[in-house]
């Protein structure tokens, strides 16, 4: 079966780095300005500073699990050993909504940045094209190129580094402190979504386990050094962004209120070098392969997923299967790409992003608890890369997530209701698939 899914072990260290920072890259160009508008300067970055506490612990402890059970399903195989079949479960279909919903969002910020460029092209019909062109690509047989990966995540982040270059000279403080803290607190926990963003998709590095050259080594370092650039990053494109003209002018597309933006650092590097200069269209350009990058390999991450639940019948089996033609899992990415464009034509990217980290929570929650459980239940089991300062990541990753989890729910109860309708709806019906199959 591994033959004909191509998981071929051909990953290095190196191409887990850029695979790990591909995935997320897309959170550093859009998406996370949203969430200054529900808490200014100051509630935004002290939401992301306690989410960059909350990764980073995060990720170590993930790695221990990913380099001592280096399979393709990620935390719905580590929770299957840990916690048994039915957590197992629904940390599967946790995992398979965060990188369901993660794509229309990304496609959404595409159709964004190329109507920057080509104004007379609708942004939906550009997000839309997106979805049909690297879902088709996939089904006729385009692998995980990590080479590609590699290329265009390396461009991004250059670009990113040139774009602070640009602003930081013309940063000033007084934009960092306008109007700073506007709804307080609560703004804090509001924003908390849109900061988890900067850094969603990071353990989409585990599912490519299985195709890592050594991964009971390699792992930890695709882990280690990936968090670090991410958090680099994160840090340089808030300050410079913000400093240029106050978080509103890169929030709403006026500069002041109404219609939000998904594309911030262009509204950022307007107020510097105009809308027709040079480095205006190679941010979008570049930018454009920064969104295409997290977009293409959270699709394959989504296809992955979805076919590894179908294969083991957790979901319906025809999801599982492989394309006999194309060799390539076809039903669970066409499948994926359905709910990805329905989700694409709801126009509500805040909404989608919040529901994919309703998923993304879930699938931490869950796995963190499997390290711990783990280290009781299997303390033999051999682990090639063991959490620093254990058992304290576990617990600040688990204890952060949970809070996250809560905030996120009260402030955002009728996604909260959705996304537990999503997971509860479609475990009762593998329930009762189950037992009329038993």
């Amino acid at each position: 079966m591994e033959q004909s899914t191509g998981l071929k072990k051909t990953l290095t260290p190196f191409m887990l780095w850029g695979l790990g920072v591909g995935y997320v890259i897309s959170g550093m160009y859009f998406g996370w300005n949203l969430g200054l508008e529900k808490g200014g300067t100051l509630g935004m970055a002290i939401a992301t500073v306690a989410i960059m506490v909350m990764y980073v612990t995060f990720s170590f402890s993930y790695a221990e699990l990913a380099c001592a059970i280096p399979k393709a399903g990620g935390v719905f195989d580590y929770a299957n050993t840990a916690l048994g079949k039915n957590m197992g479960f629904i940390a599967g279909i946790a995992q398979m909504v965060e990188f369901i919903f993660a794509p229309p969002a990304i496609a959404f910020a595409i159709g964004a940045y190329f109507n920057a460029f080509f104004p007379q092209v609708p942004i939906l019909t550009s997000a839309i094209a997106i979805y049909f062109i690297f879902t088709a690509l996939n089904v006729y047989g385009v692998k995980a190129a990590a080479s590609f990966e590699v290329i265009v995540t390396v461009l991004a982040v250059g670009e990113l580094l040139l774009f602070s270059g640009i602003t930081l000279p013309k940063f000033q403080s007084a934009n960092l402190i306008h109007n700073n803290f506007p709804n307080g607190w609560s703004g804090v926990f509001a924003a908390i979504p849109f900061a988890i963003w900067f850094f969603l998709g990071i353990e989409g590095v585990a599912n490519v386990a299985e195709e890592t050259k050594n991964p009971q080594r390699d792992i930890s370092k695709g882990f280690g050094s990936g968090i670090f650039t991410l958090v680099v990053l994160c840090i340089l494109v808030f300050i410079s962004t913000v400093g240029i003209g106050g978080w509103e002018a890169i929030v709403y597309k006026n500069g002041k209120s109404g219609e939000t933006s998904d594309s911030p650092l262009p509204l950022a590097l307007s107020m510097i070098t105009g809308s027709n200069h040079l480095m205006y269209h190679l941010l979008i350009t570049v930018g454009l392969f920064g969104l295409v990058a997290s977009f293409h390999g959270l699709v394959l991450a989504a296809g992955r997923s979805t076919y590894e639940m179908g294969r083991v019948k957790s979901i319906p089996a025809i999801l599982g299967k492989i394309s006999p033609k194309f060799q390539t899992p076809a039903n669970a990415l066409i499948g994926n790409m359905v709910i990805g464009i329905i989700a694409l034509l709801s126009g509500k990217t805040a909404e989608i992003i919040i529901i994919s980290v309703f998923g993304a929570l879930t699938l931490y929650i869950i796995s963190m608890v499997s390290v711990m459980v783990l280290r009781k239940s299997k303390p033999e089991m051999l682990r090639p890369f063991k959490t620093p300062v254990y058992p304290l990541f576990p617990i600040v990753a688990l204890l952060i997530s949970c809070v996250s989890f809560i905030a996120m729910l009260i402030y955002n109860l009728k996604l909260g209701l959705i996304y537990s309708g999503i997971v509860l709806g479609i475990f009762l019906l593998y329930k009762l698939f189950k037992k009329v199959n038993a």
